[in-house]
């Protein structure tokens, strides 16, 4: 479970990493909602839970209009690992929706991004791929 402050931004950065949301949970009396992602080959039914899942967790902003809460200082998550067909590709998609490739997959094996909330994934090659350009001279870029 990681907690996030914006749902679709978070949704929309696991979608570029093939997981898609499988259900929501709606809980007005703890004012929450959860929302479950799986890959396409993880999911059973509609509905239903998937094989393998992450979980979001989204605490909605308080009744009396107080700040939200922040999830800054690791309250939210370490990082995630997620095994990828092809890093490479995975990389790019990354950064053609602006977000950064915070350590790039230099080796054609392992990677690291951060979601919107600062949550690091490490990205995994399933499988192995030959270090190539423009990732094997890419410099890291801030913490992951």
């Amino acid at each position: 479970m990681i907690r996030v402050a914006d749902p679709d931004a978070t949704i929309a950065f696991f979608d570029l990493l093939g997981l898609k949301e499988v259900r929501r949970m709606e809980n007005e009396a703890g004012r929450f909602t959860l929302i479950f992602l799986a890959t396409p080959e993880d999911m059973n039914a509609p509905g239903e839970r998937a094989n393998a899942e992450v979980e979001l967790t989204y605490n909605w902003p308080a009744e009396d209009g107080s700040a939200p809460e922040d999830y800054s200082g690791g309250r939210n998550f370490g990082h995630l690992a997620y095994r990828v067909d092809d890093i490479y590709d995975t990389c790019q998609r990354i950064l053609d929706a602006g977000h950064i490739v915070h350590r790039p997959p230099r080796d054609g094996h392992m990677a690291f991004v951060k979601t919107p909330d600062g949550i690091s994934i490490e990205l995994l090659q399933d499988g192995v791929l030959a270090p190539a350009e423009p990732w094997k001279s890419m410099p890291n870029t801030g913490s992951w």
